[in-house]
């Protein structure tokens, strides 16, 4: 087993908080907890440094965090949120003259080479001044996949008709973006200690699990400590925190944890 660090860089939903024009109690919060960033997270091991999604706020989360590499970058789907960010890694590509290790599911990257074409686009004979990404794509539905030294397992679940991968490192989890999937994933969820995943607000979502549905969820899990993030401008945090189980709390922005995943 390989010790590994995660740092949540962005753990706002969509339209990250504060939101544009809002005046509600969060948005104009001091709380600096009360402060997300649209979703990302990094990936540290000894040797290896891996961006799970690059979000709209990457150059930001980038620059705050005094990230200096990103060797490898996952991305769980293609919603604008998770991806907008995908060519500001062009710094790292372009400064150390490599192809960047790229983790995604088919359908993922049927819809980035329709968004960044250019990306994808090979110019004979010129340099490449965009990302440049070596793609390895994974299992289809479900699978285990070594990438960046460890060893990944995937599992596909669907938001509003959209394919998005759980991802699991050993006894950590991380699952965005859910709402509807198949009972099959508490199979694939079995021993996780660490569990992040999505909760929106407390109403009703089509595209997320609200803050009970995610409750529920990790329950069936059985998961130690459980990291709620995609966090909307309806959650206050302080506020959430003491409505939630001792063991589930808000994520926020610049929080880190150690967990421990399978070496390839």
């Amino acid at each position: 087993m390989k010790k590994c660090r995660l740092v949540f860089l962005g753990t706002g939903g969509s339209m990250g908080v504060p939101v544009i024009a809002c005046q509600c109690q969060v948005c104009t919060s001091l709380d600096p907890h009360n402060q997300r960033l649209r979703p990302s997270v990094l990936i540290k091991t000894d040797l290896q440094t891996i961006l799970i999604d690059s979000s709209p706020d990457f150059r930001t989360q980038a620059l705050r965090a005094k990230i200096q590499n990103i060797d490898n970058v996952i991305f769980t789907h293609a919603h604008h949120d998770h991806t907008a960010g995908v060519d500001d890694l062009r710094i790292f590509t372009l400064r150390n003259n490599f192809k960047m290790p790229c983790l995604l599911s088919q359908e993922t990257l049927r819809d980035l080479q329709k968004r960044f074409y250019y990306i994808f686009e090979e110019i004979v004979g010129k340099p490449k001044f965009t990302t440049n990404l070596e793609i390895t794509l994974l299992p289809e539905v479900e699978g285990e996949i070594a990438f960046a030294g460890l060893n990944i397992r995937s599992f596909t679940y669907r938001q509003c008709g959209m394919a998005v991968n759980g991802l699991r490192f050993g006894n950590f989890a991380f699952l965005t973006d859910i709402k509807e999937y198949d009972p099959e994933i508490f199979n694939f969820l079995k021993g996780v200690k660490i569990l992040v995943i999505s909760a929106l607000r407390f109403t009703p979502s089509i595209f997320h699990l609200t803050v009970d549905e995610a409750i529920e969820f990790a329950a069936k899990v059985g998961a130690e400590k459980v990291w709620l993030t995609h966090i909307a401008h309806e959650l206050d945090h302080e506020k959430t925190n003491a409505y939630l189980p001792e063991h589930i709390r808000l994520s926020y922005d610049g929080l880190e944890f150690e967990f421990e995943a399978e070496e390839a």
